[in-house]
């Protein structure tokens, strides 16, 4: 029983620090697959947001929603999960974006998830979903539902200008409406998955940041409400 136990602590730990897990019999084990309660406040670290613990359709979150003065650059808002030190994971959640309300036509209820964020967010990789873009009218403004940025040096406007396409796609997105996602990222290479589909919808193949541990977070764009649910780890 003690063997048992000690290797399940083990298992939890190994899994924040990014190693793999050996049995008490010597076998190496996959690392575990961590359910994250992203609905504890206590556990987030707020940054230009306000979060609070909701019930949204039917289901369990927090809602995060954009806190800052109109003119803060954009890349700035997050809740950053403590305790987190991730440098290659997949990560699995549900989430929805839409803006609040009052928000400028050109807001598109930005939301996503950054990733190897440092002690003070300035630094981190990041990808996210414009969902009022995934059914717009104008095709060219649809072909933006999807965005890679890198912070700091590489927003979303100097991507697009110097490769266009290159950091963004189309995916069918539906403001206010779950979207189940999944991020995976290695070394320098980054893939997003969306409602299950097994091709990616976007991919990174040159990650722009150093790749070291860095933290996990919640990340809204401005004039946004978000909510997020069902977040899951797997360290790679």
């Amino acid at each position: 029983m003690r063997r048992v136990m000690a290797w399940a602590l083990g298992a939890v730990v190994a899994a924040l620090c990014g190693m793999s897990v050996v049995s008490a019999q010597g076998q190496r084990q996959s690392p575990p697959r961590l359910q994250v309660n992203v609905a504890n406040l206590n556990q987030l670290e707020l940054h230009l947001v306000k979060a609070e613990a909701v019930t949204y359709r039917g289901v369990k979150a927090v809602r995060v929603t954009d806190a800052a003065e109109h003119d803060t650059d954009e890349t700035s808002r997050m809740a950053v999960m403590k305790g987190l030190q991730l440098k290659d994971a997949t990560v699995d959640l549900k989430l929805t974006g839409d803006t609040v309300p009052g928000a400028p036509e050109t807001y598109r209820g930005f939301v996503g998830l950054a990733f190897r964020v440092n002690g003070d967010v300035s630094r981190y990789e990041c990808i996210y979903l414009r969902p009022k873009n995934g059914r717009a009218v104008d095709p060219v403004q649809r072909g933006h539902s999807t965005q890679y940025i890198s912070v700091p040096g590489y927003p979303w406007e100097k991507l697009r200008a110097e490769t266009p396409g290159k950091y963004e796609s189309y995916v069918d997105l539906v403001p206010g409406q779950w979207t189940d996602v999944q991020i995976t990222f290695a070394g320098k290479e980054a893939r997003l998955y969306v409602n299950g589909a097994t091709q990616p919808v976007l991919v990174v193949h040159d990650l722009k940041q150093p790749v070291t541990a860095g933290g996990l977070a919640l990340w809204v764009g401005p004039g946004t409400v978000a909510n997020f649910a069902d977040l899951k780890v797997t360290v790679r």
